[in-house]
Parts: C-alpha cells; sequence; structure tokens
C-alpha cells in the first residue's frame, strides 16, 4: 500500500498508512464474525491432512522463479517482490545466515523506524484531517472485509471440490496480514474443533496474498502512470 502510494498518490500516503496497518492490527477483531458467518459448524471442524515436506531445492528455487516472472510480467514492481523474495532466499539458502538475521532484526527495526518516521512527517493537520481521510478509511474496512468473504467464499469453493478434505477458513489468510490472518483462521478452527491445527495450511494463502498484493500494486501502477 506505502509503495504504491508513493507512485500514484504521496499526497495521500499518510491516511493510507494509517488505514492500512489499524486494518492489520484489527484482523482479530474484523475476520472472525465474517467467516463463522460465511461457513457451517461442520466446514469449520474440518480436519486437514498433514503437509507434505518440501526439499531445500523447491524451498531455493521458489523466490527464484517468483521474481523472474514477476519481474518479466510487470518491470514496474521488481524493486518490491525483489526484496520480498531476496530476503526468502537469505533465509532458505543457508548460506547467509548473518545477513538472514540482520534482515530479520537490526535491519528491519531500523527500516521500521525510517519508514513510520518519514511517513509521520508527511501527516500535517491539513493534509491527514480531512474528509478523504474518513473516505479512505471506509474504503479500507470494504476491501478488508470483502477479501475476507471472497476468501472464505473460494475456500468454500475448494471444500466442495476436494470432497471435504479443504477447510473454508483458511481462505480468510488471502488477505496478506501476515502471519496475524493465518493466526486467526488457526484460533477460529480450533475453537470448533480442538483437533484442528490450520496454522501451517493458512500460511499458503497468507503468503500467496502478499505476493499477490505486490502483483495487484504492479498492475495499478502500470495502468495508472
Amino acid at each position: 500500500a506505502i509503495y504504491t502510494a508513493m507512485k500514484l498518490a504521496p499526497e495521500l500516503l499518510g491516511p493510507i498508512a494509517v488505514a492500512a496497518y489499524t486494518y492489520m492490527s484489527l484482523v482479530p477483531l474484523i475476520q472472525p464474525p465474517i467467516m463463522r458467518v460465511l461457513t457451517t459448524k461442520k466446514e469449520r471442524q474440518t480436519v486437514m491432512s498433514q503437509l507434505r515436506e518440501v526439499s531445500k531445492t523447491e524451498k531455493i528455487i521458489f523466490p527464484i522463479v517468483v521474481t523472474i516472472l514477476v519481474s518479466l510480467l510487470l518491470p514496474s514492481v521488481a524493486p518490491l517482490i525483489g526484496m520480498l523474495m531476496l530476503g526468502n532466499l537469505f533465509r532458505e539458502c543457508g548460506v547467509t545466515e548473518r545477513l538472514s538475521k540482520t534482515a530479520q532484526n537490526e535491519l528491519n527495526n531500523i527500516v521500521v523506524i525510517l519508514l513510520a518516521t518519514s511517513v509521520g512527517a508527511t501527516m500535517s493537520a491539513e493534509n491527514f484531517l480531512t474528509l478523504d481521510t474518513l473516505k479512505i478509511i471506509a474504503l479500507g474496512i470494504v476491501a478488508f472485509a470483502g477479501g475476507t468473504a471472497g476468501g472464505v467464499l473460494l475456500g468454500k469453493v475448494m471444500y466442495y471440490a476436494t470432497g471435504g478434505k479443504v477447510n473454508p477458513l483458511i481462505g480468510s489468510a488471502g488477505v496478506s496480514a501476515v502471519p496475524m490472518a493465518a493466526r486467526v483462521s488457526q484460533v477460529v478452527g480450533q475453537e470448533e474443533n480442538p483437533q484442528n491445527f490450520l496454522l501451517m495450511h493458512a500460511m499458503g494463502p497468507n503468503v500467496a496474498g502478499v505476493i499477490g498484493t505486490a502483483v495487484a500494486a504492479g498492475v495499478l501502477i502500470a495502468l495508472l502512470t
């Protein structure tokens, strides 16, 4: 959201950042009611089978292939997806442990501080306390609720297509709030069935949502610039 706002509407960067991070922090409040309304008790109780073990080679190839494909299709989003996949490659390759730990801890903390400071510096009263800010917040909650509902409904499609092997609750994790949305899927599923362990299953659509968000940002930038 911040990357796209900087490219398309830098004057709205502050309100968009506040709306985005507000709804990410409110995932445990927004998602569960929608998930319960759109699913039956039987669907929520579905226990998914154990995931297969992913090989080291697959873990290394995945970020490289994703970066190449997305960069070729949408060059404008190459920096965004490239940084995301570079961190993944640092962690999985097994030969850059020091860089991986730095990226996860010290560098991440520094970037968060700089990002918060720079975004906050744009939020003067005349720019932030406007009607546009309220509109952005309203659009944000509609988009977030719609994304959650769409993910759960697609999860229901997968539930029936696989003969009841996929728990529809994991679809709500596709909103890309990592890892909070996946944890919400786990909590709601375990409330219905204590034997339900959906966290790692939900991380699939959760990460897919992050990649999809980056691709969507690239499409918007390509179309509107």
